[in-house]
This record gives C-alpha cells, structure tokens and sequence, in this order.
C-alpha cells in the first residue's frame, strides 16, 4: 500500500482491540484553549520549564504541519492541533515525581480541563497510535504524535536521533527495546505518509518560518 493513500495499518503487538475512535472533527461548540490558558495550564500544573520549552516546540511542528494541511485543502483546525500539543506533556512533570502513564493521565486532565476530545486524544495518543494511520481521519492526534518524535528536549532533530536518545534512557535500563523500536517504525511510517500527503519533505523543513533548511 503506497503511503500516498489515505491509510496506512497499524501493525505490531501494540494495537488496540478496541474499534477505532470517530473522526477528530472540528465541533465550534467545543472549547479551544488558546496559548495564553495554555500556559496558564502549565502553571496550575507545575510544569518544569524544560517541559515547557519541549511543550512549545513540539506545538510549532504541530502546528506547521496543520497549516500545510489546510493549505492543500485537508479539514483541519489549526488552533485545535496547536492546543494539543501544547498540552501534550501536561502531566510530564507530575508523573516524573510521583510515577504513572504521563500520555493516559495527561489525557484525562486535558478531556476534564477542555471538554474536548479531539484535544485530549492527542495528548493520551502522543507516544503510539493504535489504530490505523489515517491522516483524514484523525490528523490532530497524528500531527501531536509525529511532532513530538521530531523534538529531543528543546532541539530539532530526526527521527532516528531522537530514538538512539529514547533507547539509551528507557530502552535498556527498563528493557523496553522492542515497544521502542515499535513506536519508531510507525514513527518513520507516518512520517512518510506525512510527507506524500502534505508534499513537503519534513525533514528539511525548519518548522518555524516553514522555510526548507
């Protein structure tokens, strides 16, 4: 299946047995939390400032990607992208401290705090999606999770550092190479999709300005 389609299949020991979500449509009755309340989040939360500084650069790719998209015709909400990953890592700093699945508890508090599933989805979904990689479906989610792979702490970098990186400080301390290495492949599959269906090589872009570096 060419990676131009629509779809592409979620593969591997980490996909759900649950059917796949409705589409992450825009709904103008759902609240959209702007980067001011955002940032007010963080705070409430007690953020660490290196998980604000990744937080804000994961939300600037996310954010060119929504852009582009609309700009090729696709229904994407750009405000409703850039909210989700901002919020991203809302739980980061408490489950640093006190233990537990930052992505799920970050999902719950932003559904709580926004009212908006769409948002939430790409929070709780940020480090694997389980479903199929259909980008007309679910583009938030898809962006917030692509976004995050393309950002190590505060630096730009590509997939296959930003791995290495994940491999040295989880893979072999927690012995989790192959959930890893799984996440890394559909990392590198949506990455491709991404690139065929925004017909833009993502890994020559800055992400800031859109200009290729």
């Amino acid at each position: 299946m060419s990676a131009k389609e629509n779809t592409a299949n979620a593969t591997g020991s980490r996909r759900s047995p649950l059917p796949p979500p409705p589409p992450a449509r825009l709904d103008p009755r759902l609240f959209v939390p702007d980067d001011a309340q955002c940032t007010r989040y963080w705070e409430d939360y007690a953020m660490l400032d290196n998980v604000a500084e990744h937080s804000r650069m994961v939300a600037d790719v996310a954010t060119f990607l929504a852009r582009r998209a609309v700009k090729i015709g696709m229904d994407v909400d750009v405000p409703t992208v850039r909210a989700s990953a901002l919020l991203h890592d809302l739980a980061k700093t408490y489950c640093i401290r006190h233990g537990g699945n930052h992505s799920q508890l970050g999902g719950a508090w932003v559904a709580e705090l926004t009212g908006n599933p769409v948002i939430a989805s790409g929070v709780t979904h940020h480090v694997y999606w389980p479903f199929d990689l259909d980008l007309p479906r679910y583009f938030p989610p898809l962006a917030v999770l692509y976004a995050d792979k393309r950002v190590n702490h505060n630096r730009l970098v590509s997939i296959e550092d930003r791995f290495d990186d994940l491999i040295v400080r989880y893979g072999i301390p927690l012995n989790l190479q192959d959930s890893i290495n799984e996440t890394k492949r559909q990392a590198l599959e949506l990455e491709q999709l991404l690139c065929d269906t925004l017909e833009v090589d993502l890994n020559a872009c800055d992400f800031d300005s859109g200009r290729l570096v």
